[in-house]
C-alpha cells in the first residue's frame, strides 16, 4: 500500500482534506485508489488502515 497524496480543501469555515491511497487487490494484484474527504486530524488513521 502505498500513499498517493493529501490536498488540503478549504470550504467556507470548515477545513477539510482529500486523502488519495493506493490499494493492492489481494484477488488480483492490481492497484487501485481509494479516496475520502475528511477532517485533517483523521488522515493518518485513513492512510495506516489497510
Amino acid at each position: 500500500m502505498a500513499k498517493k497524496s493529501v490536498a488540503t480543501l478549504q470550504t467556507g469555515s470548515k477545513r477539510l482534506t482529500k486523502a488519495i491511497k493506493m490499494v493492492k487487490s489481494p484477488k488480483t494484484g492490481a492497484y487501485t485508489f481509494v479516496s475520502a474527504i475528511m477532517a485533517p486530524e483523521l488522515v493518518n488513521d485513513f492512510l495506516n488502515k489497510k
